[in-house]
């Protein structure tokens, strides 16, 4: 990692606004697909995992399985409301929220969880920026955008 951060700030040095430019690029579209993908209730948790990033979960969470049952049917006067089931009725199943759904809706929502697993895929966008930055710069170059650096 330190090998990394070095390359990184000689980049940034040699490079200037070139590589500044392309790391936040990268992080805007980092940003932008973590947030479609929140939003579209993939779950990063467990593709952050797989990367070997870590986890945000804790085994207390992983316990305990959420379960919910319905209301007991209620007596009102001489009515009784029934469970749908019994009358054999179709019901609807509730749609299942992936854990980075639930981080989500209790953490200030899918942008901020986006922004979050964006610092977490720090050590990825790099690399991305150093191999980027020389490529780019030379097209630029070419095309009198910039410099010759």
């Amino acid at each position: 990692m330190a090998f990394t951060g070095g390359r990184f700030r000689e980049l940034v040095k040699r490079y200037g606004k070139v590589a500044l430019g392309i790391h936040f690029s990268v992080s805007a579209a980092s940003i932008t697909g973590l947030f479609i993908a929140i939003k579209n209730n993939v779950d990063v948790e467990s593709i952050i995992e797989k990367v070997g990033m870590g986890s945000v979960s804790s085994s207390k969470d992983q316990s305990q399985p959420h379960q919910s049952e319905g209301p007991p049917p209620s007596n009102d006067g001489d009515f009784v409301a029934e469970d749908r089931t019994q009358l054999g009725f179709p019901t609807e199943q509730p749609k299942k929220r992936s854990r980075t759904a639930e981080l989500a809706a209790s953490s200030g929502g899918a942008l901020a969880l986006a922004v979050l697993c964006n610092k977490a895929l720090f050590p990825i966008r790099v690399p991305i920026t150093i191999a980027l930055t020389p490529p780019v710069a030379r097209f630029l170059a070419r095309r009198n955008i910039i410099k010759n650096t």
